[in-house]
């Protein structure tokens, strides 16, 4: 891969879909920032693949923006090179080869053809890249789906599960790959429900459920204290003047905060009159986190 080049990385901002009246996404904003791996995070219909489709384009939000390097994925004016995904394993024609499959990519993105056999090698299906794809495994389509996400040797890659099929060996080449892009400065936003395998690759995690957001922060953070109240609004004025404070308001009664004990933060909201409903401390661990925070949605 390339040597590093300037990125913005990923700026959702207010994003909302609803197909009916079953809202998708709601009011969702998060960053995936450059020479990091975010863990895009989530329980099944959590909202995930919608939301990267906006991004990617392929799917028109209610309201809300959505920008890769500070454009709009339909401004890009070489997409390929901006935003490589790799969204699903599947799609592709089971009689063409590998290799004609990525040519042809390579002529509509207007990248050298010299590139498929390139990406081919990069994702170790070079052996393989006469063979037709209706014989590949799942984890060769999935090495397949990530080459040509590869091939305009783009700025940023958005995957949506892209270790599904691999076996334990192609898993840790997986995470070798994308913490190799994401040290060159690039940008790695991957959804994935294998959450041990997050704890090790991912630098930031997002978490979501019913479209909205849980949880944004790095992965080793410290304790997040999960606070409710009625006056959470007040008890956010009355905490967000400490320093090295960070607080999330997934729900207008719910605060998460990150930067103080749970001792701290109770001590603040008594001093405040303010009721409290609820107050835990969840601890650094990602599964204990993720769990945590969904189960309460629920």
């Amino acid at each position: 891969m390339s040597a590093h080049r300037l990125t913005e990385g990923i700026a959702v901002r207010g994003l909302s879909k609803s197909f009916g009246a079953v809202p998708a996404v709601d009011n969702l904003t998060f960053d995936a920032a450059p020479g990091t791996v975010t863990g895009f995070l989530g329980p099944n219909g959590a909202g995930k693949s919608t939301t990267l489709r906006m991004v990617l384009g392929l799917i028109r939000p209610d309201c809300g923006t959505s920008t890769i390097d500070g454009q709009s994925y339909h401004e890009l004016p070489v997409p390929a090179a901006v935003a490589g995904a790799a969204l699903d394993a599947e799609g592709f024609h089971p009689g063409r080869a590998g290799r004609t499959h990525l040519r042809i990519y390579c002529h509509t993105s207007g990248v050298p053809l010299q590139r498929a056999d390139d990406v081919l090698d990069m994702v170790g299906l070079a052996n393989a890249a006469h063979r037709r794809i209706g014989g590949y495994s799942l984890g060769m389509r999935q090495r397949l789906a990530l080459a040509v996400a590869l091939l305009g040797d783009p700025r940023t890659l958005i995957l949506d599960e892209p270790a599904n099929g691999l076996d334990p060996e192609g898993i840790v080449w997986m995470r070798t790959l994308l913490r190799q892009f994401a040290d060159e400065g690039r940008t790695v936003l991957v959804s994935s429900h294998v959450l041990t395998e997050m704890q090790h690759l991912a630098d930031n995690v997002v978490i979501i459920d019913r479209g909205r957001l849980l949880y944004q922060g790095p992965v080793n953070q410290a304790p997040v204290i999960d606070v409710r109240t009625p006056q959470a609004d007040v008890l956010r004025v009355s905490l967000a003047h400490r320093d090295g404070v960070t607080i999330d308001q997934p729900a207008p009664d719910r605060l998460l905060v990150t930067g103080l004990d749970a001792t701290a933060v109770g001590r603040t909201a008594f001093e405040a009159g303010i009721e409290l409903a609820w107050l835990a401390e969840r601890t650094g661990n990602l599964e204990n986190l993720f769990f945590a925070l969904t189960a309460a949605e629920r």
